[in-house]
């Protein structure tokens, strides 16, 4: 069966105040795994003890790039004592992707970051947003990223709402960038119109393709995000997950 995560910062407000309370709650709606957005100074012997204890596996963990670049070390021994594969950079601030030459200086620097989790059986990552598809010498950003570093390096997260929200097709770009795609972050639209998210099922993105594109090419989670709610917050992720569960 298709593994499915949430990303936690959906709920940010909920693990803010009761982090692990939070995570029993994410497990009870039936999410296979988590894909962390902090730790709220949680050891990770502690969260490593709760996920086993409600029977979840971590998905990876959003790492920011100074932390990434000052604490890489201690950012992947919190990763390996909770069992977690993948540490991915979440964004990039401005200086590291105003130009095709800034894109290609974080290419090599992501290069050092990937071989370094590699070394330690941890495979690193990027999540794309929509400032990603601006285009530079033509070609996208996100492909400055993927088309200067080691396939071995770095593995693309991709959001496919960000892509169709840059009004794009993701599936043109999990069909681009086929295994490198090892995760895939599932958030719907409303419409064209109304470019909010909203719960998976209920919007505008093809997710039948979406998720056969991902299987095609073996993505290993696919990871539910939302950011704004019109119904309660659990509710919500209950219902995208139910909804991904019968395509998948």
């Amino acid at each position: 069966m298709e593994k499915v995560a949430l990303q936690l910062y959906s709920i940010k407000e909920l693990t803010g105040t009761d982090f692990l309370g939070t995570l029993r709650k994410v497990a009870e709606l039936g999410y296979d795994g988590v894909e962390f957005a902090g730790y709220f100074n949680t050891s990770a012997s502690d969260l490593k003890k709760a996920l086993d204890e409600y029977g979840l596996q971590a998905a990876g963990s959003h790492i920011g790039v100074s932390e990434l670049t000052d604490h890489l070390d201690r950012t992947i021994e919190y990763s390996q004592e909770i069992n977690s594969a993948y540490i991915i950079c979440p964004g990039l601030p401005e200086e590291m992707r105003n130009s095709a030459d800034s894109y290609k200086r974080t290419a090599e620097l992501f290069n050092r970051i990937g071989e370094r989790c590699k070394q330690s059986g941890i495979r690193f990552g990027y999540h794309n947003h929509g400032i990603e598809f601006e285009k530079f010498d033509g070609e996208y950003g996100l492909d400055l990223l993927v088309n200067n570093t080691d396939p071995d390096h770095l593995f693309i997260e991709l959001d496919t709402y960000w892509a169709e929200h840059a009004g794009l097709r993701s599936v043109d770009f999990i069909n681009k960038y086929k295994e490198r795609c090892a995760i895939l972050h599932i958030k719907d639209m409303k419409s064209l119109e109304d470019k909010r998210n909203t719960e998976i099922g209920s919007g505008i993105m093809d997710f039948r393709a979406i998720t056969a594109a991902g299987k095609q090419y073996g993505v290993n989670w696919f990871t539910v995000e939302q950011e704004e709610y019109e119904i309660p917050q659990l509710d919500s992720i209950g219902q995208s997950l139910k909804y991904l569960r019968e395509i998948l």
